[in-house]
């Protein structure tokens, strides 16, 4: 029989709703952000500031030749990373000169969506942050997709992307439902459906409706579903930010990780999550294999982010605290001989590019090339040599203000 869950408890039950206190970062809905508008500002200039600073440091009389070559390198000083994180980004190659492929700056769906075909013998997972499930089926793509003409709420931005990629499994997180979805372009293309719904209220008690959001829904029927992230001493602030199915060969596990807050206010909510979920993590791993994805709410490296040093240590996502509770999972250099390696698969093969996943609706991110990547898959080493290919569906913007993410892994589950 089709599945359809809505958490409540460990394993195929809800939770029971609870207030949920964290603001959702620069969603249509919240008019909070993690920088005012003046800091934003300052943030969103640095050429005007680099070009100031290259022309102080222009030799005189020295010919064209060399003021250029001083003008050049007075914008690669001023392109700081912050502390630790420029290694990662020496290291990757970044300000090498070479040419990288622009990201799209489209603010609004494409007319027509297609993406390749699924390679043959792989299942296709997609993740995407839709930041309010009704908000982004509100969010029309004009025209079809494909050979299927849409009309009505079919037609919305959501639904076109969902049948134009088709994936097998459908990671969503910030989906901000109450309920269960009944959508038909959902149920009829998903048999097992698992959601994981918080409730956000005020000091009264007076619901304002889910604030976080977690769902899996699979074409493929899991051994187990969990909704619990175990050892955490708040698990009503669990709920709504992970769902963790069990597959014969994998675990795959997705998160809409907790946020650091504006002015880092709940930053230490986000080090208490890390700190259980590092645990968890491996815990999988010893058993199967793990597929982790979602909203990581981190930009692991300097690569990660536009406005790396300005930033640092400043903003949600981009602090000390995050990027090493991150690096301490993936534990690429063995620093912890006991515990398991993970990768973070876009970047590793992707290692120099700037492309993100994540562009305020606000001061024309995206067209600026604002952005954060958040959104990503991190798999257990012994799983890369099962992935097939790992992208950013950079295009798909618009409906929400994050890009799906997707990855095809070497079939089964």
């Amino acid at each position: 029989m089709p599945s359809e869950n809505a958490a409540s408890s460990s394993k195929r039950k809800a939770p029971e709703p609870s207030p949920e206190a964290e603001h959702d970062r620069f969603c249509p809905s919240d008019t909070s952000s993690f920088t005012s508008q003046a800091e934003f500002a300052y943030l969103i200039k640095p050429k005007k500031r680099q070009k100031k600073e290259g022309d102080a440091a222009k030799p005189k009389g020295k010919g064209a030749k060399s003021k250029a070559a001083a003008k050049g390198k007075g914008k690669g000083k001023t392109r700081g990373k912050g502390k630790a994180a420029e290694d990662d980004e020496n290291e990757a190659g970044a300000g090498s000169g070479t040419t990288e492929p622009a990201q799209p700056t489209n603010r609004t769906l494409p007319e027509a969506i297609a993406f390749p075909p699924k390679i043959e013998g792989t299942t296709r997972i997609a993740a995407w942050n839709i930041c309010g499930l009704a908000a982004a089926q509100k969010k029309t793509a004009r025209g079809s997709v494909g050979t299927t003409e849409f009309t009505g709420v079919a037609a919305q931005g959501f639904k076109s992307y969902v049948e134009a990629e088709d994936p097998d499994v459908l990671v969503l997180t910030e989906t901000k439902v109450n309920n269960a979805p009944v959508d038909p372009a959902l149920t009829d293309r998903y048999a097992h459906r698992y959601w994981s719904i918080a409730d956000k209220k005020t000091s009264s008690g007076r619901s304002e409706g889910g604030a976080a959001g977690t769902a899996i829904l699979s074409k493929v029927e899991p051994l187990s579903v969990d909704y619990t992230l175990p050892g955490h001493p708040d698990p009503s602030s669990v709920k709504g930010r992970i769902v963790t199915l069990e597959f014969a060969s994998c675990y795959l596990v997705g998160t809409y990780v907790v946020n650091a807050g504006t002015g880092l206010k709940t930053l230490d909510a986000k080090k208490e999550w890390n700190t259980h979920f590092e645990a968890y993590i491996r815990a999988l791993d010893a058993k199967k294999p793990v597929i982790w994805t979602g909203d990581l709410n981190v930009a692991p490296t300097a690569l990660d982010l536009t406005n790396p040093k300005p930033n640092w240590n400043k903003t949600p996502g981009y602090t000390e605290a995050e990027t090493r509770s991150f690096a301490r999972i993936l534990n690429a250099s063995g620093a912890e001989p006991d515990a398991p390696k993970f990768v973070d698969v876009w970047r590793e093969t992707h290692p120099a590019l700037k492309h993100y996943t994540y562009f305020s609706y606000r001061f024309s991110c995206r067209e600026k090339g604002i952005g954060w990547r958040l959104d990503m898959f991190v798999v257990s080493e012994r799983l890369v040599e099962r992935v097939k290919m790992c992208e950013i569906r950079s295009d798909i913007y618009g409906a929400s203000d994050h890009c799906p993410v997707v990855m095809e892994l070497e079939s089964p589950l």
